[in-house]
C-alpha cells in the first residue's frame, strides 16, 4: 500500500502510506546521499523532525516514519517489543528499496531501538546516533508484561470513551513539549489532526507501558548480542543548570557513550527535545558520524 495521506478538511500530508508488517506506515523520504533514518521518543511524531530533516537532506537521504499508532500511521496492532521495532527498522527501509547500511538517530526511548537494530542487523548498520536517547541501569519490571499493557490499553479506552482525547490531547501534547524545551516553538499544523484521537492515545500507553520492558530486553540483549563496529555517538541535552540532576544525567549519558565505545557531545542549551531546541547539533552529529559525512559543510542554524 503507498500513496499519499489525507485528512479531511486537510491538504495531504507529506510523505507516503508503507505497509510494514501488516500496518499503513506514514513515511517520509527527502534529500540525496547516504540513508538517515530518524526516530522519535515516546509519543513523538515525524514533523518534530521537521528541522533536522531540513539541515541533512542537501548530504544524506532521510527517513522519516511514524511508528505504528502515532503520527498519522495506522493503529498499533499490539504492545510494542524491542526486537519488533528494531526489526520494523530493517524491514521500511527494504519496503523503500534500500538494501545498503543506513545511520539510525534513536531520540529517547528510540534510542533503544536504534541500539537494538544496530546489535540485531549489523550488515544493515552504518551507524547509530543516539539523542538525548533514554538510560536504564537496571530494568527490572515488577508485573507481568502482558498484565501492565491490558491495563494501559484498558485505561486508554476509558479515556478515549470519556472523550478526552479530542479534548486534551492537542494541549497535552504542547505542555509536555514546553516542559521538554528550553526554546519556544510554534505549534505545527498536524498536531492537532494526530493528538486528538483515540489511536494516537492508545499508542503512547502502551509504550510507555512497555517502556521498562523494553529496556530489560536491551539489557538482555547487550549481554547476547556483541555491538558490531560501527560508528555510535551520543548526544546529551543540557539546559546550563547546575542542577544535581542534570549534571547526574550528562554523566550518564557519557558512561553511555564510553560503554558503547562512542563519541560522547554535549548539545546546549537544549531541554529532552533536542532536534527542536538545536536541531544543528542532531544534525552535525549524522555528518561527523561516518567517514562520508566529514568534511560536510556544518549545516547552518
Amino acid at each position: 500500500m503507498s500513496g499519499p495521506l489525507r485528512v479531511p478538511g486537510r491538504p495531504a500530508a507529506p510523505g507516503r502510506f508503507l505497509r510494514v508488517d501488516g500496518v499503513p506506515l506514514h513515511v517520509l523520504t527527502e534529500g540525496r546521499g547516504p540513508v538517515c533514518v530518524l526516530s522519535g521518543g515516546l509519543g513523538m511524531a515525524w514533523f518534530d523532525w521537521d528541522a533536522v530533516a531540513a539541515l541533512l537532506a542537501p548530504y544524506r537521504t532521510v527517513v522519516r516514519f511514524d511508528r505504528p499508532g502515532l503520527g498519522l500511521s495506522g493503529p498499533a496492532p499490539g504492545p510494542p517489543t524491542l526486537v519488533a521495532e528494531a526489526d520494523r527498522i530493517a524491514r521500511l527501509l527494504e519496503a523503500l528499496g534500500h538494501t545498503g547500511p543506513a545511520t539510525v538517530v534513536g531520540h529517547s526511548l528510540a534510542g533503544f531501538h536504534a541500539e537494538a537494530f544496530a546489535r540485531l542487523h549489523a550488515d544493515r548498520c552504518a551507524g547509530i546516533v543516539l539523542a538525548d536517547g533514554s538510560i536504564e541501569d537496571d530494568p527490572r519490571p515488577r508485573l507481568p508484561r502482558g498484565v501492565r499493557t491490558a491495563w494501559a490499553g484498558a485505561a486508554a479506552g476509558l479515556a478515549a470513551a470519556a472523550g478526552l482525547p479530542c479534548a486534551l490531547g492537542p494541549a497535552t501534547r504542547r505542555l509536555i513539549g514546553r516542559a521538554s524545551t528550553v526554546g519556544r516553538h510554534p505549534a505545527h499544523p498536524w498536531e492537532r489532526a494526530g493528538y486528538r484521537t483515540s489511536r494516537v492515545l492508545r499508542a503512547c500507553a502502551l509504550e510507555n507501558a512497555s517502556y521498562r520492558y523494553q529496556a530489560a530486553e536491551l539489557a538482555a540483549l547487550r549481554r547476547g548480542r556483541p555491538l558490531p563496529a560501527v560508528a555510535v555517538a551520543v548526544l546529551a541535552a543540557y539546559d546550563g543548570s547546575e542542577s544535581a540532576r542534570q549534571l547526574r544525567w550528562l554523566e550518564r549519558q557519557r558512561a553511555l557513550a564510553a560503554e558503547l565505545g562512542g563519541r560522547f557531545t554535549v548539545a546546549a542549551p537544549a531541554g529532552h527535545l533536542v532536534m527542536a531546541d538545536v536541531p544543528r547539533s542532531v544534525a552535525q552529529a549524522v555528518l561527523d558520524l561516518t567517514p562520508t559525512g566529514r568534511g560536510a559543510a556544518a549545516p547552518s542554524a
